[in-house]
């Protein structure tokens, strides 16, 4: 079972898109584009949603806040920072790709991280990759493939772990790449996200992002 009071949740409908708050998903929200079952939650965002400020894409996507409803923002040095999560990827938009987990800083328009699912016509598989920004001024993110052979509908583990020296890990189907943040990041207030946010905004409304999430844990360990 995932627990839903460490999060809310924006879903890509209305304008601006609407926030199901923590209160909500805590008691059992179920709705088109998210739903919570004792085992799983399910998250579908079509390609034709609505989109929140700054973004160019459709999303249903969870946020990280305190059990309170109240938004929760860290700085990395204060402590083992880790979301893991278990999910499989049920549906892709034509571009082939959707955000899974974030790192991202508040009052900010750009993520430090981005893990994303990316699939291949050609094969039949998935990629993880992850996309970092390893300074807060970065213009562009560096793109580097986790794991691949990934297809639909088939489970998979990734974790996100920045620890309080700055070191930032992303793992995926049983593989590991790790690389050193800039400090510049220090004294940003970070968040996580977790869900489906599609990288494409042209289609059918039948097109879209869906997947289902088993586990999705967040962690800061203070040392």
């Amino acid at each position: 079972m995932v627990d839903m009071a460490s999060w809310n949740l924006s879903i890509p409908v209305g304008s601006p898109p609407k926030t199901v708050e923590t209160s909500a998903l805590v008691k059992g929200y179920d709705g088109k584009y998210f739903r919570s079952e004792s085992g799983y939650i399910f998250f579908w965002s079509p390609v034709t949603g609505s989109k929140t400020a700054n973004a160019k894409f459709p999303r249903s996507e969870l946020r990280e806040t305190w059990a309170d409803g109240t938004l929760h923002n860290w700085m990395y040095p204060d402590a083992d920072n880790f979301l893991n999560a278990t999910l499989e990827v049920n549906q892709v938009p034509s571009s082939g790709k959707i955000v899974i987990g974030q790192i991202h800083a508040y009052g900010s328009t750009e993520p430090m991280l981005k893990v994303e699912y990316q699939y291949k016509d050609a094969t039949h598989n998935g990629n993880i990759v992850a996309k970092v920004r390893n300074r807060f001024d970065d213009k562009e993110s560096r793109v580097i493939q986790i794991a691949e052979g990934v297809p639909l509908n088939e489970r998979f583990d990734y974790i996100i772990h920045l620890s309080p020296g700055g070191a930032l890990s992303v793992s995926a189907r049983g593989k590991n790449w790790n690389t050193p943040i800039s400090a510049t990041w220090r004294d940003k207030p970070l968040y996580f996200k977790a869900g489906v946010y599609v990288q494409d905004n042209k289609g059918y409304s039948s097109e879209g992002g869906k997947a289902t999430f088993y586990k999705l844990d967040i962690d800061h360990n203070r040392t």
